[in-house]
């Protein structure tokens, strides 16, 4: 969501903000603004709409410290006066996250004289620093008289004018990292934001602070205690954030998707079996107790697990019950003893999925496992294990090699738990071979694009798309539905090909779209009837299949024949031309394909 680059430096700064700024475009935003400290004072300045937008407003500024931010809005509608900094008086501060209590602390200001001239929570943070500065001496002691008494969710990066060489910054309940260069540091959401200027960085623990100056910085822990958090090394690099000979990320990282789902096997499969012990010592002997699988996510994630629900409950024969995580923390969930409790989530930063963790019923959950793509996040620090999908950096807002990634390591979890669990029905050789096939297997899918490509162009003056499928294809569907509404802001639904009689035939009619994502497997001939009912009432129809389908009956169709595929790594293959397909539909819409309207890549606020 949200994203903050700061910097104090020995030189010039501005285009290390800039450049930060540029690198979390990713993330979403709707504003973004730039406060520097020269000659004594705070120059500030904002714009709404694109970083480039901002860039076109300032001049070139000599100044050595400064805090930068991209907003996404949660209070107050994107605008210059509710975009960040914030500042008031001498002091200026970024701000992602959610300050709960600020309305009365708003009240509390007012009585005191400040007038508001947002409808953020952030300019309370300002407000606060200034009424602070009246009765406290040092920088220091404003910042920990501020931040004792806010409620909620934030990261915070601040400056103050009147001590120059400072910033301080804070993270409780939203990602913050510390950039570490040589006489130089710097503060960021995430690690992309800085590669540019360091590959070394210091990942603030929940309730941190941290004092920089240019020689050095200082982190305290919550009780005010000086700790020393390591010094890790990048686990991307420039490369990986550059979209290369690529019109969008998106496009990109579609195509990176063979190389994704075989680096999220390499090192954990043999010859014909699965290797004991990926998921830390002792690992085999929890899946061996495991009784029954929790899974909770959201969004693309979300689908994942439903996916591995129907791979978990065939292949080991335990209960696997899947919650959209924004639900499950606000409601009695009856979890069964000896959970296996599984969150999924490709940045590990997803507020919903925290909360979730937080409040889970220890007494019934045998170990908590992430399934997640940064091996730093706060989600793989606070779960018992985690099973890292190895995906690389996905820097276009709708999710594809993350998604694919997450099940490939899904679908090799569910055979471990199989394995280990001595299923005398599971055939770990098969699985294993499956799993081997699928780098091959999604490129020669990619082949196809040019056929999807052509496919796309009949969608795009349309404003509804029905998408359909059964058994593991039903999750695979509603990915697909979200992903063009996603990218092309088409209104798209998914719906399992057996509820059609049950009220969505009632959309169907020559102008409707329907998608159909059919696999050669069991369900097959279920399936046809069910298209042949979308037919006979004159649907525009659409499958993709691993075989000629070849339904009867008046109407529209169009079939787009994939590579031939077993139905246990179905989901995993027929994601591909899904993705395709939202993908060319949104570029010839002409929308903004790697950060669609309103959305955000990782959101950390619930």
């Amino acid at each position: 969501m949200c994203g903050i680059v700061a910097a104090i430096a020995e030189r010039p700064v501005q285009s290390i903000l800039i450049e930060g700024l540029k690198r979390l475009e990713y993330r979403g935003y709707d504003s973004a603004g730039i406060a520097l400290v020269h000659s004594g004072q705070i120059e500030c300045t904002k714009a709404k709409g694109k970083v480039a937008e901002l860039e076109k407003m300032i001049s070139d500024s000599k100044a050595s410290q400064g805090v930068a931010h991209t907003r996404w809005a949660t209070h107050g509608v994107p605008s210059v006066r509710n975009a960040h900094p914030h500042c008031s008086g001498r002091f200026a501060v970024v701000h992602n996250g959610i300050i709960e209590n600020y309305e009365a602390l708003k009240i509390g200001l007012v009585s005191h004289g400040y007038a508001f001239e947002s409808d953020t929570d952030t300019e309370t943070i300002a407000h606060l620093l200034h009424l602070a500065s009246q009765t406290e001496e040092s920088f220091d002691s404003i910042v920990d008289s501020v931040i004792s008494q806010l409620d909620g969710a934030f990261a915070l990066a601040i400056i103050d004018e009147q001590t120059p060489g400072v910033i301080w910054a804070a993270r409780q309940g939203s990602p913050l990292v510390i950039g570490v260069g040589h006489g130089e540091y710097f503060v960021g959401s995430d690690q992309l934001a800085l590669l540019h200027v360091t590959d070394r960085f210091v990942y603030l623990e929940e309730g941190d602070r941290a004092r920089l100056t240019t020689q050095s910085f200082e982190i305290f822990c919550a009780d005010g205690t000086v700790v020393q958090r390591p010094v890790i090394q990048a686990s991307a690099s420039n490369e990986q954030v550059s979209k290369g000979p690529y019109r969008h990320f998106m496009a990109k990282e579609i195509h990176e998707q063979p190389d994704a789902v075989y680096a999220s096997l390499v090192g954990r499969l043999g010859k014909d079996r699965m290797l004991s012990g990926i998921l830390g010592p002792d690992s085999d002997a929890l899946l061996r107790d495991a009784k029954a699988v929790q899974i909770v996510a959201c969004g693309t994630s979300y689908h994942a697990g439903l996916v591995a629900k129907y791979w978990i409950e065939s292949l080991v024969g335990i209960p696997c019950q899947v919650e959209i995580a924004s639900e499950y923390r606000y409601r009695r969930v009856v979890t069964l003893p000896k959970t296996l409790w599984i969150a999924i989530s490709q940045s590990g930063e997803t507020a919903d999925v925290l909360s979730a963790l937080r409040h889970i019923d220890s007494t019934q959950v045998l170990a908590t496992l992430a399934i997640c793509n940064v091996a730093t996040s706060s989600l793989v620090r606070e779960t018992d294990l985690a099973l890292l999908t190895e995906a690389g950096p996905e820097i276009g807002v709708a999710s594809t090699k993350a998604f694919t990634t997450q099940l490939t390591v899904l679908l090799l979890l569910s055979g471990l738990l199989a394995k280990t669990k001595n299923i005398a029905e599971f055939d770990e050789s098969l699985v294993v071979g499956l799993l081997r096939s699928l780098p091959n297997l999604l490129a020669e899918v990619l082949a196809i694009e040019t056929q999807i490509k052509t496919i796309a162009e009949r969608f795009v003056d349309k404003e509804h798309t029905l998408f359909l499928g059964r058994g593991t294809m039903n999750p695979i569907a509603m990915e697909g539905a979200l992903k063009l509404k996603e990218l092309s802001y088409i209104h798209a639904e998914a719906y399992p090909a057996g509820e059609l009689k049950h009220g969505p035939l009632a959309l169907v009619d020559e102008d409707m779209p329907i998608v159909a994502v059919a696999p050669n497997d069991e369900l097959v001939e279920k399936l046809r009837s069910n298209l042949s009912e979308v037919k006979a009432r004159g649907g525009q129809l659409f499958i993709f299949a691993d075989f000629i389908v070849a339904t009867e009956s008046a109407g529209e169709v169009t079939e787009c024949v994939i590579p031939e595929t077993d139905p246990i790594i179905a989901p995993i293959v027929f994601t591909l031309p899904l993705q395709m397909l939202a993908y060319h539909i949104a570029v010839l819409r002409g929308t903004d394909v790697d950060q669609p309207r309103n959305l955000a890549k990782s959101v950390t606020v619930e």
